[in-house]
């Protein structure tokens, strides 16, 4: 497949050089695996958020974000998820990368320096023009808010 997209990481220290940067899988996979940059093990007890260091920050090109998603294989096997998933890296944005992650199982749970803790999909962004009107468009579902269209 060809791709003109270039996303340059950058190392903040040469304390994990390691760890990998940020990878593909596999040649179908639409997430880049991204990796704990820890000195020692961090425990997520049972309930608890913690904020991971990964010692990267990214150059995204303008027009798009990485989103950031739990890994699916920790989710279901450990009931670690990222707590605002998807989390956005914004084009602009030059600081550490940090992934929230939530520990929702009943057990603790430990990562270690270099796991794998979630996955970052390059996904394109539309800037819209902001209008403030006095009427909208009438549509089909109205004001119906949160379980109107029902469960079927």
């Amino acid at each position: 497949m060809e791709n003109n997209l270039k996303l340059k990481f950058k190392r903040l220290s040469d304390r994990f050089l390691d760890i990998s940067l940020p990878v593909y899988a596999t040649s179908g996979s639409s997430g880049l695996d991204i990796r704990a940059a820890l000195e020692k093990e961090l425990l997520i007890e049972s309930g608890k958020i913690v904020l991971v260091p990964t010692d990267l920050s990214v150059e995204i090109p303008f027009g798009y974000e990485l989103q950031v998603r739990p890994r699916s294989g920790l989710a279901v096997n450990h009931g670690i998820g990222v707590l605002n998933s998807p989390g956005t890296i914004d084009s602009d944005y030059r600081g550490e990368i940090k992934i929230i992650l939530i520990n929702l199982s009943d057990k603790d749970f430990v990562i270690h320096r270099g796991d794998r803790i979630a996955q970052m999909v390059l996904s394109k962004v539309y800037i819209a023009d902001i209008l403030e009107a006095d009427e909208l468009n009438i549509s089909k579902r109205g004001e119906g808010g949160f379980g109107h269209t029902g469960k079927s």
